[in-house]
């Protein structure tokens, strides 16, 4: 399916998935299935490490409605060292730069850690929803 064409373990290669990426920053190059989106990695600076990667989407569509304007992955053996706290926060400065006034972001029930993330970050609960026969709640951020 094309809406999940950002996504790196949904494509074939780096390649097409940094292709897409790519065109998925532009206005006039967005897949008319998705959103556009700046996505970012966390690159620790002591040894250049990749850590992580979290996306900005600028707008919501309909399938986004309930996933929200941010995703964001940390390499599991860098967990629980506060880098997703940091991307996040990062990450708000962009959105605020963008001029966005609200994030919101989808965590599931279970995903303790990353609610913590979202909640040291300002994330306030607003409503739960189902998806993929798993509950998640979506928070805002108020920028």
């Amino acid at each position: 399916m094309l809406i999940f064409i950002n996504l790196f373990d949904k494509t074939e290669s780096y390649e097409e998935w940094l292709s897409s990426v790519t065109l998925n920053s532009n206005p006039k190059t967005v897949n008319e299935s998705w959103v556009v989106t700046d996505t970012f990695f966390a690159i620790r600076k002591s040894d250049n490490k990749i850590i992580g990667i979290i996306d900005l989407r600028h707008t919501l569509n309909e399938f986004l409605s309930d996933l929200g304007n941010c995703g964001y992955s940390v390499r599991p053996s860098e967990r629980k060292k506060g880098y997703a706290t940091e991307m996040l926060y990062q990450l708000l400065q962009v959105a605020k730069e963008a001029e966005m006034k609200v994030l919101h972001i989808s965590v599931e029930k279970e995903n303790t850690a990353s609610i913590k993330v979202i909640k040291n970050n300002g994330g306030v609960y607003e409503r739960s929803f189902s998806f993929e026969n798993k509950t998640a709640d979506i928070y805002r951020i108020v920028l």
